[in-house]
Parts: C-alpha cells; structure tokens; sequence
C-alpha cells in the first residue's frame, strides 16, 4: 500500500462532513456565528457591543457596526503590545502583514491560536480532502510538496510574538510531521531576501520527488524556472516526473495558466484554486470542471455582504449569506475568531451559485477604475486580456492600469503597463481586441467607450522585462504574499512604473 492510500482513510470522516455544504449552508453559518460571540462575550470588545445579549444575526448586525482597518486599528496595536481580551479571548502573539491601508504602509492582521488551527490549518486541510475526492488514483504523498512562504520578524520584542507574512506563520507553527512530506526546509523557507530564497529552494528541491505545489503563480513561476535553468531541462514534468497538481492561490490564475501550460506539458496535470488570504482562508475548487470556489462555511468565519452598488453609500444594505444573489457583485465582510468583527475585508465576489453557495472572485474594493463612471474591475480586466491573449497568442506576466484624466490635446482614456511574457505581433490589434471584449462585459465602460466621447481608445504600454518584480522589490515587497495591485483610481502607483521602464 502507498503512503498515499494510506493516508487518504484519514481524510474520509471530514470529506463526509462536508457534504453539509451542499444542503446546510444556511444551518453553518448561524452555527458558526452563535459559536463565535458565545467565545468572544467576555472579551472588550463583547462586553462593548453586548455579546451576550446577542440571540442571533439580527440582535448581531444591531449591536456590532461594520468595520474596516482603521476602526480596529487601535485595538491590533494594543493587543501587538500585549494586551489581552481585546477582540479575542487570550493574548495574539502572531500578527499577518499585510499590504497597506489609506493611512498606513502596512496593516497587522491577529492570527489567534484557534484562528490559525479552524481557519488556516483547515483551509490546507480541506484542500487535500477535495483534491483526493475527486481523484482516486493520486499520489500525492507518495513524494513532497513544495511549499512557498514569506519570512517573518519579533513583534515589538515581545517574546514569542512575530509578525510577517501569513505563509511564514503558518510554517513556523506547522505541525512537525507535516515537515517530513514539504520542501525546502524550514530555513530556506523563511528567508526574507526572496532571491537568495528562489535559488535556494530551486538546488534543495531539484533532486527531490516532489507531486504538488503550493503558492502564489507569480512567485511559484520564478521558483520553477530557476529549477528549469538549474536542471538543462525543457518541461517540469522531466525534473519532477511525479507532479500531479498546483494549489494556487493570491492572485488570479488566468495571465499565467498559459506558461503553467508551457512549462508543464503533462495532460493530467491539476491546477485547484484556493482563496486564502491574511485575513482568512475562505474557499475551495471543489469541482475540477466549474472555476467557482465553494465557500467554506463551518470554520471561524461568518460571512456578510455589501451590493457593490451601495458600497460607500452612507447606509448601504448588510446582507447575510442567505441573503445573497446570484450574479451580483458584492463586497464582503468577516467576523472571525481572530478578533475581526463585521470586517470589510477588500475583495469583491460574485456568486454563481447558492445551493451550494458557490462564488468567483471579481476583484478589490480599492482596485477599479471609475474615474468617468465605467465602473471597471479586476474580472473584466483579468477576461478581457485572456481573450486578446487567446485571439493573438500572446501571454501576459504582469499588468496595472490607470486612468489618463486628460491630455495635452484634453482627451481621456485609461493607460496599460504590460509585461508580455510573449508580446502579440500587432500590438495595436491586441489592444482593440482587448478593449472590445471590456465593452462585451462592462456595459458602464461600454457606454463611456460610445463613439470615445468620454473615454478614449485605451493605451498600452509595454513593460520591459522584470519591471514589475524590480517595483516590488524597491518596495521591499519582493517575494511572499505580495501582489502587483491590477486596477486604481491613482496614477501614483503607475507613475513610478513609467519612471523605471526603460
């Protein structure tokens, strides 16, 4: 018997437990909420907003307002300082970095114990449960996986307490067995200089029989093809012939599912997509042939959701997972039980399903361009590219966009810094099919596009190569969880790019 078969009997009793989401998803939340204030009543922050006396999700949204970072904001930093009982009952030693608010670099996101063990831990927990579900011959533990992850450093010196990204915490605190089916090591995986850590991990892992891999695509890409060039081979599947499958997750998969394809030419190579974030880990692929994630409905997180047409309205309407619609755009909000109440987490989701409550991600609060009214987000720019990619066989690595408020000769329009991995032929033909296919999907830009009144044909720029990770690691954020932001309102951002393209 393989160690595969072996271990696959231990994940059947939660692959049963499961199925309640396909049937109970209503029953789970209201489950999950009465759980989490009955833990958190007697902590500051349950005394203040009368936990106790809440009896269910109205007494709830009455008693508890809608936060977002900077409301909570005071109480992180007291309970980074040591404080205990603040939103969560017990001291928080761990704290995930995060990408920047409105008034700071950065944000600290608590990692409670029982937020890293029902949340994380059982987000990677259920990914396995699904991925050998659905496929019964896999041999997943049968060699290694190859796990990426940020670094970590002491918060405020208190002992015991870090702070950095997600993925370093979750592997410092991982259970020590797991160590023995993951690469690199430890070590390797917890440098902060992601270059020095890229090579590394590419010689540890080079000889090894790794089956699966875990991370962000960008940052995975860079790792396979330092392996790539270490190994004199063509194709992953000559280095590691035993690789079956990529959990990815971060950013959207669709500008780099091409040269994942290059890279690894194997038919039966699998790709599943997860939502885990700093903040949480919140869905699944649970179906290899349907794109939508299932959401994850009986960990330490009780969902709510904003219209995307109310957001920022004074008093836009709060809705609970049972009160959702199907293909409408929404942003969402968590209460967990790392001390994050009615929390507006800035991602944008759409559901495709609601029996059982299935979603896709469409993009950030903050990432969108309305700068003229099109009303532009990640999920039309991330379809739009994919089909002038597929039309002119051109492949995207890495992209921002932002909107020209005027030029010299007062015309307007929005500005496209690309990194091709492989640039179209006619780039003039790309960047029509591309704005054609926006207009198909966004009637708001469709309109402001109309006869390019008020907004012009778009510009694409060219990037030169590495212009995006040489941004990131002037920013310090080279490597780990950290993203390109795709869309803004902002040139500032875009301003620097075209500073350093040349």
């Amino acid at each position: 018997m393989s160690l595969t078969q072996f271990i696959r009997k231990i994940f059947v009793p939660r692959q049963v437990e499961l199925e309640r989401h396909y049937t109970e998803g209503e029953a789970l939340q209201h489950e999950v909420l009465k759980s989490l204030v009955e833990r958190a009543s007697d902590t500051e922050y349950g005394r203040n907003h009368v936990f106790k006396g809440i009896k269910g999700y109205e007494d709830f949204a009455k008693n508890v307002p809608v936060n977002t970072y900077e409301e909570l904001k005071g109480d992180i930093d007291r309970m980074r300082h040591g404080e205990r009982d603040i939103l969560w009952p017990g001291k928080v030693k761990w704290y995930a970095k995060s990408s920047g608010t409105t008034n700071d670099k950065s944000k600290f996101i608590p990692v409670s114990k029982d937020g890293l063990q029902n949340i994380h831990y059982s987000g990677g927990t259920d990914a396995v449960a699904l991925y050998l579900r659905n496929y019964s011959k896999s041999k997943l533990f049968d060699g290694k996986a190859l796990i990426l992850g940020g670094s970590h450093s002491p918060n405020y010196n208190l002992q015991g307490s870090l702070v950095g990204d997600l993925s370093a915490i979750l592997i410092e605190n991982i259970n020590p067995l797991a160590n023995l089916v993951r690469v690199p090591k430890k070590q390797t995986a917890l440098l902060s200089d992601f270059e020095v850590k890229r090579d590394r991990i590419a010689q540890e892992t080079l000889n090894k029989n790794v089956t699966n891999l875990s991370g962000v695509p960008s940052w995975m890409l860079s790792v396979l093809s330092r392996v790539m060039e270490l190994s004199g081979k063509e194709h992953l599947e000559e280095v590691w012939q035993n690789i079956e499958v990529f959990f990815h997750g971060g950013v959207a998969f669709t500008p780099y599912r091409k040269q994942y394809e290059q890279l690894i030419t194997k038919p039966d190579m699998r790709y599943m997509e997860t939502y885990n974030a700093s903040e949480g880990f919140f869905g699944l692929q649970d179906d290899p042939n349907d794109k939508s994630m299932l959401l994850m409905l009986d960990y330490d997180v009780f969902y709510e959701f904003i219209p995307m047409d109310e957001f920022g309205t004074e008093n836009p309407t709060v809705v609970p997972l049972w009160g959702v619609e199907t293909g409408r755009n929404y942003a969402m909000l968590i209460s967990t039980s790392c001390g994050l109440w009615r929390y507006i987490i800035g991602d944008t989701v759409k559901f495709t399903s609601v029996n059982p409550y299935k979603f896709v991600i469409t993009g950030r609060t903050k990432h969108f361009i309305n700068a003229f009214g099109e009303e532009l987000i990640v999920d039309n720019a991330e379809k739009g590219l994919a089909y002038a990619c597929q039309q002119t066989g051109a492949q995207v690595l890495e992209y921002t966009a932002a909107p020209v408020f005027m030029d010299a000769k007062g015309k307007c329009r929005h500005q496209w810094v690309i990194e091709f991995s492989k640039e179209p032929e006619n780039l003039e033909q790309f960047a029509t099919l591309f704005d054609k296919r926006m207009q198909e999907l966004n009637s708001d830009y469709e309109a402001k596009r109309y006869k390019d009144i008020t907004l012009q044909h778009l510009e694409i720029v060219v990037a030169r190569h590495d212009l995006f990770n040489d941004w990131l690691k002037m920013k310090g954020k080279l490597g780990g969880q950290h993203k390109v932001p795709r869309l803004s309102n902002s040139r500032e951002i875009i301003d620097q790019l075209l500073k350093m393209n040349c």
